[in-house]
This record gives C-alpha cells, structure tokens and sequence, in this order.
C-alpha cells in the first residue's frame, strides 16, 4: 500500500500554507479569495487546505489539476493552439484572486522529453499578459501566492528515496513535526530578517563567487534590497536579491541537476560577458537549456540567492527546486535565476515604477525565470560602496 502522511501532518501543513505563508507570513483575512491548485496526485492535502480556509473565513475556489495530460496537448495543438490565450478567463481570475495556493506534485517528471522545446517555449510566451498581470497587482499590495510540495510515488523513485523518506524530508523542511509550525516559522522569520538586515547595511556594490568550478562577478546595482522568507515559497530559507543584470561577468557551473518544462537537465555550465550568457552547455537537455536561453530575456541573470546551512533542514537532493533552493546539507547552496527579476527586490514601492525606470536600473524582464543551484563548497567576497571588501559567505553559512 502505498505511502500516505498521517492527517496530523497534513493538518498542520495546511495550516502553515493558509494561516502563515500566505499574505507575507500573516495568513490570510476573513473574506479573502484564496486559488487552491491542486494536482490530481495530491488530493489527500486538498481537503485539509479547503478547511483551512474555510475556517480562517475566506473563500477557497478549487482548480483540480488532472495528472498526465501536457504531452498530450504538446503532441496535438497546432501552433495556433500553441498561441492561444484565453485572455478573459485569466484576466477575471487575477482580478477575482487575493491569493493563489499551489501545490507542486507530479506522476512523471520526464512527462515532455523528445517534445519540441520549441513548442514549450511559443506556449510560455504566449502566456506572458498571465505573468505581467499577476505581478503588477502583487507589485500593487494586492495580492500574494506560496508554493508547497506534496510528496509522490514518482517524485520520490526519482531521487531514490522511498515515499516514507521523501515525506520526512518535506516534514523536516516544514518543521511539521512540530506542535505548531507556524510559530516555529515565525522564529525563522526572525532569523533570516537579521540576514537579511545586515546585508541591506553593508552597502554591496558587487558580489565575487568563487568555487572549484566557479568563477562569477555579480553587479547588485543601485535600488535593491535583500529579500527572504516572507512565506512566499515553504519552505524558505534563502536570502536573495535581483541584481542589475549588466554586471554579470564569468563562468558558473552546477552541480545540481534540474528539472523543467518536463525534461531532466544535467551539469550546466554558463559563460557571462558584458551580462549576458555568451556561452551555455549541458550534459543531458542541453537542448532544452538553449531554447530556453534563446528565450527574450532568458540569456541574463534575475536572481541571486545563498541559503544557510545552519537555518535549512534540508539534507537530499529532491528533484524539485522549491526544496533543492533551499537545500542546507554540509555547504548550503548557490542559486541565479536566469530571466525576469523579482520587482519586489526595490526598496520603494514597485507599483509606480516604470518600464523605462526598471530598465534603467537594470532589473531583467522575461517570461522565464530558471532556478539553477549549486552545492560546491564557495566563497563569496562583496565589494562595498568605500572601497573595502568583505566575505559574507563561506563553507555554507553567513559570515556576517
């Protein structure tokens, strides 16, 4: 019989999703519209969520995703089924929102492999007015979103871990076995904002990443704040900023395997010059690697993350990256996002910048946006504002 988490565990992880990673770590307010998006896969949570927001007074709207059904569309939509938009539909549902809930599970991780990632790319820029408006109203204050993981058969097999095991690592990571993680989480909270305060301080100019396979100079750029936490994501323990894309220089590698659009991506290695990827290659979907770069926007840097070891419970490769983001083990880990930029990394309010302000400060726009993660042992060294230097990160922590 295959695996089920105990309903105390389920319990307790929707309430952590509903009552504190949405609306910025505050839970939502009684009247709320919250999406509760859920895979076919993952029904066990789905009812745990619905009545935690039925008792926290607002209003759970249900999309039931159904398992296994993307190559199919891939395989049959002609290119104008491609470029469809249902402009209406998705536009009501972004005004209708005050929080959207996802929850990530999956039957086949290499459910699109030898699909054209052409196709994959035409319908992720087709959808880009989805993206742009659901940004401009979080932008606005008006509304937030969290992501969970729900552990499956498949997604476990896949990192070889049995089901059991994979469940412990998502408990671990939520501190679900705790009484009650949402106070635990408010603890967190508290530890990556003092992070977060003293990098916000030390008035970073530029970033010099340094490993056995890593080589990169990274520009933070004038107008950014360090972010982290916030509920955006559980779990969530990096500390991240959008740095001004045109300062990236050099060469990264990673050691972390990813997962996207359907496909398994081995071994990346970017080469940088004058803040673009000049040079990029993979040992298994390179393919896949290279259309998505070939995407507007995708060939620049809209992220760059460090989490500490000490803070994450994270300890194996789980194949999905909201956990391998995340992941603590012996060195922490480095991510860049390649494409579009968080806007909320601006210390003002995002909500009446321009698009020719944002460009101007460098903040990268995409449809894409491309966790990659690296493990190895690093240094990172800031150059500051007067002139000094400081390393702010080395054997996986913080050395603030």
């Amino acid at each position: 019989m295959a695996y089920t988490p105990p309903e105390r565990i389920l319990k307790r992880y929707a309430d952590l999703l509903v009552n504190f990673a949405l609306n910025g770590g505050k839970g939502i307010k009684k009247g709320e519209v919250v999406f509760l998006q859920i895979p076919e896969c993952a029904k066990p949570i789905l009812l745990p969520l619905r009545e935690s927001v039925l008792k926290a007074g607002g209003f759970p709207i249900i999309e039931y995703l159904p398992d296994d059904v993307a190559r199919h569309f891939y395989e049959n939509a002609s290119e104008d089924q491609l470029l469809f938009f249902p402009e209406f539909y998705l536009k009501g549902k972004v005004e209708q929102a005050d929080h959207f809930l996802h929850i990530i599970a999956e039957t086949d991780k290499h459910e699109l492999e030898t699909i054209d990632p052409k196709k994959i790319m035409v319908r992720s820029k087709a959808w880009k007015p989805y993206k742009d408006w659901r940004d401009e109203k979080e932008n606005a204050g008006k509304l937030t979103w969290t992501l969970g993981l729900y552990g499956t058969e498949a997604m476990a097999k896949e990192v070889s871990l049995s089901l059991e095991d994979y469940w412990e690592q998502i408990t671990k990571a939520c501190y679900l076995d705790d009484e009650n993680p949402v106070e635990t989480w408010r603890g967190i909270e508290k530890q990556i904002s003092e992070i977060k305060e003293k990098l916000n301080n030390l008035k970073i100019e530029k970033l010099h990443l340094v490993s056995k396979d890593t080589d990169l100079m990274v520009k933070i750029g004038k107008n950014r704040k360090w972010l982290g936490g916030s509920g955006r994501n559980i779990p969530s323990f990096e500390v991240f900023i959008s740095p001004d894309w045109r300062g990236t220089e050099g060469v990264i590698q990673f050691n972390q395997p990813l997962y996207r659009y359907g496909n398994l991506i081995k071994n990346v290695r970017l080469v940088f010059k004058e803040g673009c990827v000049v040079e990029c290659s993979a040992s298994q979907g390179e393919e896949v690697l290279k259309e998505m770069v070939a995407t507007v926007g995708a060939e620049k840097v809209g992220e760059f993350s460090l989490t500490d070891s000490r803070l994450s419970r994270i300890t194996k490769f789980m194949g999905e990256t909201l956990y391998d983001e995340n992941v603590g083990g012996v060195n922490g880990n480095t991510h860049i996002a390649l494409g579009s930029a968080y806007k909320d990394t601006f210390p003002g309010d995002p909500s009446v910048v321009t698009k020719e302000q944002w460009d101007e400060m460098g903040y990268n726009d995409s449809v894409v946006h491309t966790d990659i993660i690296s493990t190895e042992n690093r240094k990172v060294t800031a150059y500051l504002e007067d002139g000094t230097k400081k390393v702010i990160y080395e054997n996986g922590v913080f050395t603030l």
